[in-house]
């Protein structure tokens, strides 16, 4: 996705729907685990903007967790953010700690997110700190960057989501985002994400469909990597 401010934007994480996980490895005593996922989309999609200019995508990663709580892992996908733009792919490095309030139900995490652009010369590479909450159906969260797209100035990106089983084995997923962005970098912009997925024959499929408000699509430089984009994945479990 390019910008009209920035040649290159530097959106990243794995979006909504579009990864899932298993029990790959476990220590006898369950201290220690290894989760794997992977993932075949139409498109990647991050805070309802295309990371891969309208193009399928590849993506996958490896995490490891502790009984505590705290973890690290890896992600990676393919990414092409417009003609005159060297990356081609992203990677992430993540670690944090996540858990719950006594028997209450509500869960936490808390961590710091790292993003890589191969090709770019580390000018496109920036880190986040996140924190989220979630509670039955929903989840809050937070995440802010001192660095955003490697501009030295600051954003934070606001997030609400909800997710039901309906019949069928069916989930439910919705969220809506808000981008506060420094007015240097670009205008700051809500995005809207509806989607259902479901596991058969030990795959995860999943349809989306995700909008950005006017101010995302100044904000992407293209309404077609913003307006009602319906994307499909298929991801694998092992």
């Amino acid at each position: 996705m390019k910008l009209k401010t920035l040649s290159v934007i530097c959106l990243a994480a794995t979006p909504v729907l579009a990864t899932s996980s298993a029990m790959a490895w476990e220590s006898e005593d369950g201290t220690h685990s290894v989760t794997a996922n992977a993932l075949i989309g139409s498109d990647y999609i991050f805070r309802g903007i295309s990371q891969t200019d309208n193009n399928p995508t590849i993506q996958g990663g490896l995490d490891y967790s502790h009984a505590t709580g705290i973890y690290i892992g890896t992600w990676a996908s393919n990414v092409d953010f417009g003609s005159g733009d060297d990356a081609s792919s992203e990677f992430n490095l993540y670690g944090g700690f996540a858990s719950e309030f006594g028997e209450t139900g509500i869960g936490y995490d808390v961590g710091a997110l790292r993003y890589y652009y191969p090709g770019t010369g580390g000018s496109a590479d920036f880190n986040e700190v996140y924190g989220s909450l979630s509670y039955s159906w929903f989840s809050v969260g937070i995440a802010h960057s001192g660095n955003f797209l490697n501009s030295g100035k600051d954003s934070t990106y606001y997030h609400l989501g909800f997710e039901y089983g309906l019949p069928y084995e069916i989930t439910l997923t919705a969220a809506i985002g808000y981008q506060n962005m420094d007015s240097d970098i670009g205008e700051s912009y809500k995005d809207y994400l509806i989607g259902v997925s479901k596991t058969f024959a030990d795959l995860d499929f999943a349809i989306t469909w995700t909008d950005t408000d006017s101010d995302g699509e100044d904000f992407a430089g293209d309404d077609d990597l913003v307006d009602n984009i319906f994307t499909f994945s298929v991801a694998k479990t092992f």
